[in-house]
Formats: structure tokens, sequence, C-alpha cells
């Protein structure tokens, strides 16, 4: 009998790139696979076959050899020997067997409840003192009715599957795989009379209130772990972990850089040019700055460990100010005229003096265009 193309057993087509082939493989895999459909007799047959088109298809080598020559590339030695584990043929192979039986990377170990992920947003100031949250997550729990047993008798029964041994035997060519059985994940041991209200499961859905301590120094990213509280197991197996994400929300006033905190102080034109003492927040209370005569805007004040204590390393940040000069509004008629006779007191040829940055910038100009019309 004549073999199938192996892109026609795979379903994809011939430009189809690693993770079409993957995936098409992982589709098929499960839906033949011999201990996932023991009743039909045509199951192993196609999981061969398409072990073996993936096998060729997944090696660039193979596969140009294939693309070239068809099944001939493989008959009498002209394609360097039979399809076998290559590269990531033996990752995928784990990642489908984590597939039909349950269990992760293919180790062979039980199966365990779900990891949990949780969102939670929090203040910048609950970000960097901590605090202590109330959060109700959805999950999976032990059922009460049968203490998660799944039984309504307590009655247990020898697994059919596994004959109460709790693992399996899958054999790949040469390779022999062995896992913890799908049907009893590992206890050897299946449900009797089922729960009625978890239908054999061990485990119900409910919403279950935990309390967490958000330490002192997290950021936006960091993710606290709660072992055993995310989704529970089934019968006779352990509960996942549930990971707490945080998002610390926009402040009005500072903004995070690492362990630094920034923030703008506004200054009048007449604090800038003369000089002033100010006040400024923090986060535990307010600072005094001392705004020297002729501060320009944009000018950085530093305070030292008014930042955040890093929850990794315990270092302390500051508190970096700039300042922004302000523009008077609403000026009264009064304000208005000693304005332009305080501007008037500018001109001649010492006015560029009193304008550093101005002059600084005509400067550049001049040499730009000086660069262009040359």
């Amino acid at each position: 009998m004549s073999k199938r193309d192996y892109y026609e057993v795979l379903g994809v087509g011939r430009s189809a790139g690693e993770e079409e082939l993957k995936k098409a493989f992982r589709r098929l895999a499960m839906k033949y696979h011999p201990d996932r459909c023991p009743d039909d007799a045509h199951a192993p047959e196609k999981f061969k076959e398409a072990k073996e088109a993936y096998e060729v298809l997944c090696d660039p080598h193979k596969r140009a050899l294939y693309d070239q020559h068809g099944h001939a590339a493989f008959e009498h030695g002209m394609g360097g020997g039979g399809a076998g584990f290559h590269g990531n043929v033996g990752d995928i192979f784990g990642d489908i067997f984590s597939d039909i039986f349950g269990m992760g990377g293919g180790r062979g170990g039980p199966r365990r409840g779900s990891d949990l992920r949780y969102l939670i947003e929090i203040d910048l100031e609950e970000a960097v003192f901590g605090i202590e949250k109330q959060i109700e997550v959805p999950t999976l729990v032990e059922c009460g009715t049968c203490t998660g047993s799944g039984s309504a008798d307590g009655k247990l029964s020898t697994c059919a599957t596994c004959r109460g041994h709790g693992r399996v035997r899958m054999q790949n060519g040469i390779f022999s795989i062995q896992q913890a059985c799908p049907h009893c994940a590992g206890s050897g041991k299946v449900v009797a009379n089922p729960c009625r209200d978890c239908r054999g499961e061990g485990r119900v859905h409910s919403e279950r209130t935990l309390s967490i301590r958000v330490p002192a120094g997290v950021d936006t990213g960091d993710r606290i772990r709660l072992a055993g509280q995310g989704e529970a197991g089934p019968s006779g197996t352990v509960p996942g972990d549930l990971y707490v994400e945080v998002r610390v929300r926009e402040h009005a006033i500072f903004q995070r850089d690492g362990d630094d905190l920034h923030c703008e102080i506004p200054l009048r034109f007449a604090q800038a040019a003369l000089g002033a003492s100010i006040r400024v927040p923090t986060l535990d209370g307010e600072a005094e700055i001392s705004v020297p005569a002729e501060t320009q805007g944009g000018k950085l004040f530093r305070l030292r460990g008014k930042g955040v204590k890093s929850v990794r390393s315990g270092h302390t940040g500051d508190l970096i100010c700039r300042v922004a000069v302000e523009t008077p509004i609403r000026l009264t008629a009064e304000q208005r005229e000693l304005l332009q006779k305080f501007d008037a007191t500018f001109s001649g040829e010492d006015a560029a003096a009193h304008s550093p940055r101005s002059s600084h910038w005509l400067d550049g100009v001049k040499r730009f265009w000086d660069r262009v019309t040359s």
C-alpha cells in the first residue's frame, strides 16, 4: 500500500512552518493516540503515520530531501536512516504526552491542580509601604460533601487501565516512557459511586476569600506566590499555586523609576529669579528645598533617601524634584504695567547676559543657518 503525502497526513500546506507542524501533529496525536481511543482499531496506524510525517517534516534536512525526492528519499538509506527522535522531536513528544496524560513535562509525576493568576491594583503609597489586602478568587475547591474524594460512599475500586499500579508504559520505537495513569491520576484507584455534588471530580466551583500581604517596595509586574492556594487538584492530588500580579496605579504627584521617585515643583517667576525656600511633599511627610537665585526651569533637586526601599535589595532610592517655572496668568493692569517696565530694563547690549538659555539658543540657530547657506 503506497504511503500518503506527509503534508496531506498532517493537513498542512507545503510552506507550513515549525509551529504549524507542531500544532497539526499535536491535534492528531491527541485524536489518535492508542491510549486515548483503545476501542479504535485504526488509531495505532493513524498515530504512527502522523508521527512519521512529523519526524520528517520537522527536520530541515529530511524535509529538504522529502520535498525533492518524496518517499524515495528514505528508501535504501538515502535519507541517512529512518525517522527517529531528533532535536525538537523529543520535545514535542514530551508536550504531547503531557497533554494526553495531563502532566507537566512528561516526567510522569501525578497531576496537580492548575496554577491561578490574579491581578491586584494598588496605590503607590500601598506599594511603597506594603499593605494587607483581601481578595476574592474564583476557583475550584475541594468538594465539602465528599471531602475531595469524589466518592459518595467513600469506596474506591481498582483502576482498570493501570490495574492498580498507578502507572502506564508507552512504547515509541526503541524508547519506553512510563507515565502516571490518566484515568486514576496515578493513584491506582477510581471512584465506584461518584458524589452527586462534584460528579466524582472531588472539586466544585466556588469563590474563596484570601488575605495577602503585599510587601513594601513592590512595583508593577512583581508577583506574589501563594503556595497551595491555586485550583484544587483531582482527587488525591495537591492543589496548584496562586500567583498575585501587582499593578501600581498612576499617582497624581509622583512618578516611579525603579527605586527613585520623580515630581515637578512649580515656581513663580520671582521665586526662581530671587531664590526661595519651599516645602515639597514626600511619601512620608514634607521636606524643605532651598532654591537658589537665578534658578532655571528644568533644574533638578535630589532628596536622598526619600524614594522607595527596594523589596529585593533593601536599597532606598531618592526623590528627584524638577523645577517648572510658571508664567503668571490673569494679570491686573498694575501687574502688566510693572512687567512691561521690568522687561524694558533688559534692552541694550547686555540683555543677553540676563537670558543664558535664550542666548545659547540664538547662537545655535546662527551656526545652523551658517552651515545651511555656506
